[in-house]
């Protein structure tokens, strides 16, 4: 117990719970008849968990007891390594002593193995020299791939040597190897000039001699190999690597094709531009011919030759062109260049050949001109061209007004009507201009088109130009030109020409609209020739009106058969000009012999004396107000297009009987014709004669309180009469002078 008090304590433990357990179960009398089964059941159960913990017991006891002889075993082996260690370790320690000895027999055997190596070298040593004269010898006789074969040896000697010292760490020693081995860098030096001088001709060589192409190939890919292989080890490089001979045949080979046949930009301007453009186009196409019918064949896949040419090619051609664009060139040589660069070389007469197709694939090397490029190159086509144009156009302007000095009229057509050459020159030379650039893109061709109707709206500015001048010297000398109202006619017909034409210019069909500004310069060009025309037909009516009134045209004269002779003169000459502009013309002279008869009237020259005056007044302006109208409806002009109106308007206020009234008719007149001011109603006054200062008072007074708008659409009259200035009054009395 003293040795296991655990086992007391739960030896009571026990003891208190069964006696807990036994008074709370049989605290009832009635319950003590169960007593005998509590008693057997608790003691199978006690004899289970006996047996369990035997079997335990004896388990833990088998463990323990094979636990004991495994560690018996493992101390027995323990010993027995321990003493197989202590006499490898006196084993270990004679054997030190005796290689104390061995050391000096290390060293002599390394030092005859190095003698051992050098022995063996020795007879490749002393033939170095041998070997670097028979290598020139088979160089000079261009027997290449045995050349680089000896080559190779004396190489790899050297390097073997320089590996050896290096790895010896006898860095002195290698520059005196490097010295005895100088000669091979005169070798590499002949050989790669002869391998440079085939790789710059293989393009003859390839279709003459392949054998020497493939053979200065064979050499690249050699040294290609050799450099890898020493790359990769990286442990040494000897001196001269890598070299780098197939970057080397690119090099030289793209330099080749670019010296070969892209020369300075200076010596292939003017006439030879088309010629060499022409040569490089079959040259280049031919030489691609070459590259991938028989190169290819000589070089190793990876190579991509053709690739490589056509990329050199390619940048080649756009560098010449840039050269060449950088010189003056005129139109002809930018046309020439824009065509071959944009439509020429990717076309199937050059990179689209089906002989390169599908291994040249034009697309994938983009355009041979930058957008940049292309557009600077544009606009200084265009330049040139207007530079031209604008020459062109001086000239055939002066051509033109060269022949109104002569004798004869200007030409007619089949219909009758004046003209001459000058539309059909213009438009022809625009025309082919925008065409031509049409071949090249559509912007070149819009650039043009644009360039073109400025420069005929300019050159329309300098026709008004000429024919002011023109006019002027008409008015110094009618006689001159001769024909100056037929030229002037021809002139309109010409520029309805231009205007009827000019939207053919477009290059879009479906678009043929005139620009404002341009429509507004042959409006102005069409103006000043009818103006000029009217300025001749008023020199011939300004004698007759400076007549009107006068008490002799009032008895009846011929003045106004005299002014109608006259216009019907015109007339016939404004036949000769096709009907838009004849209908103006007619229009106008008829709102000229109007304005022209009204300021006549209005100029104070008469005054009627009495009733009867006024009455005969009244009646010679029916006359020739009728005479007039009758004259210009029957050469085609309506009623309703006619000023001469306004004479019969006229007439009402004259023949007026009753001066009172004269407010309200004046009313009327002035909304009928609102441009009438109120000096000309005060002339008209004057010219009845019977007006009182209170009347004329009155209808003044209405005028100014009715102004008047003019309506859009109105064709002033009467602003364009003036009145001449009313007389100051003298304040002394006349007499004669002493």
């Amino acid at each position: 117990d003293e040795e296991w008090p655990e086992a007391e304590k739960a030896e009571k433990l026990a003891r208190g719970a069964a006696l807990k357990w036994a008074s709370g179960v049989f605290y009832r009398p009635e319950k003590l008849e169960g007593l005998g089964q509590y008693r057997s059941r608790e003691t199978q159960r006690n004899r289970s968990i006996q047996s369990r913990l035997k079997s335990t017991v004896q388990s833990y006891l088998e463990g323990v007891s094979a636990g004991l002889q495994q560690l018996r075993s493992a101390a027995r082996e323990a010993q027995s390594v321990y003493q197989e260690l202590e006499a490898a370790r006196w084993a270990l320690l004679e054997a030190a002593e005796q290689c104390q000895g061995l050391r000096h027999m290390r060293a002599l055997m390394a030092e005859h193995v190095q003698l051992a190596s050098v022995i063996q070298v020795l007879p490749q040593l002393f033939s170095v020299h041998e070997v670097y004269t028979h290598t020139l010898r088979l160089l000079r006789g261009q027997r290449l791939l045995e050349a680089h074969a000896e080559l190779m040896m004396v190489e790899h000697l050297r390097d073997d040597i320089l590996s050896q010292l290096h790895l010896r760490g006898l860095h002195g020693a290698q520059a005196t190897v490097l010295s005895y081995f100088s000669g091979l860098q005169e070798l590499n030096e002949s050989l790669a000039q002869q391998l440079w001088a085939i790789v710059g001709s293989s393009l003859r060589l390839v279709r003459d001699d392949p054998v020497l192409f493939v053979t200065a190939v064979r050499i690249i890919e050699r040294e290609e190999k050799i450099d890898d292989t020493l790359l990769l080890e990286a442990s040494f490089l000897p001196p001269g690597r890598p070299k780098g001979w197939r970057q080397k045949f690119y090099h030289v080979l793209r330099a080749t094709i670019a010296g070969n046949r892209f020369g300075m930009a200076s010596e292939v301007q003017g006439p030879g531009l088309a010629g060499h453009l022409a040569e490089l186009q079959r040259d280049v196409v031919e030489e691609l011919r070459v590259v991938k019918d028989l190169m290819v064949q000589c070089v190793p896949p990876h190579y991509n030759i053709l690739s490589i040419c056509t990329a050199t090619y390619h940048q080649a051609l756009a560098s010449h062109l840039q050269d060449m664009l950088r010189e003056d060139l005129d139109k002809q040589g930018l046309f020439l260049l824009l065509e071959w660069a944009l439509r020429v070389y990717p076309s199937p007469q050059m990179m689209g050949h089906p002989d390169l197709l599908p291994d040249v694939d034009v697309s994938a090397l983009g355009p041979l001109m930058s957008p940049e490029l292309v557009e600077q190159t544009e606009r200084k086509y265009v330049v040139k061209v207007k530079a031209s144009v604008l020459e062109w156009m001086h000239r055939t302007l002066e051509v033109e007004f060269k022949e109104w000095f002569r004798e004869e009229e200007p030409e007619t057509d089949h219909q009758g009507f004046f003209q001459s050459a000058l539309p059909v020159i213009v438009m022809q030379m625009l025309n082919e201009n925008i065409q031509v650039a049409s071949l090249i893109t559509d912007s070149l061709q819009q650039k043009v088109y644009n360039m073109a109707l400025e420069e005929l709206e300019a050159f329309l500015g300098r026709v008004r130009e000429a024919l002011v001048q023109c006019g002027k010297e008409h008015q110094k000398d009618r006689t001159i030109p001769k024909h100056y109202v037929s030229y002037l006619l021809a002139m309109l017909n010409n520029n309805l020409a231009l205007s009827s034409s000019v939207s053919s210019l477009h290059p879009d069909s479906a678009r043929r609209e005139v620009p404002a500004s341009l429509r507004a310069a042959l409006d102005r060009t069409q103006k000043k020739a009818c103006q000029l025309l009217l300025e001749e037909l008023l020199l011939d009516l300004q004698p007759l009106c400076l007549q009107l009134p006068s008490r002799r045209w009032l008895s009846g004269s011929q003045l106004v058969s005299s002014m109608c002779e006259v216009i019907d003169k015109y007339t016939k000459d404004f036949s000769h000009v096709r009907k838009p502009v004849y209908t103006v013309l007619l229009a106008e002279s008829e709102l000229l012999v109007a304005s022209q008869y009204l300021r006549a009237l209005m100029q104070k020259k008469m005054v009627c004396k009495s009733e009867e005056e006024r009455a005969q007044l009244c009646e010679r302006l029916l006359q020739d107000a009728t005479q007039l109208r009758e004259l210009f409806c029957g050469l085609g002009l309506e009623r309703s297009q006619q000023s001469l109106e306004a004479v019969f308007a006229l007439r009402e206020l004259l023949c007026l009987k009753d001066p009172a009234l004269l407010s309200l008719e004046v009313l009327g007149f002035s909304t009928k014709y609102p441009d009438v001011s109120d000096e000309h109603i005060s002339t008209l006054l004057d010219l009845r004669g019977d007006v009182s200062k209170d009347v004329r008072h009155m209808v003044l007074e209405m005028l100014a309180q009715h102004p008047q708008v003019l309506p859009q659409g109105y064709r002033p009259i009467f602003s364009t009469i003036l009145v001449p200035a009313p007389e100051l009054p003298f304040c002394l009395r006349k007499g004669k002078c002493a």
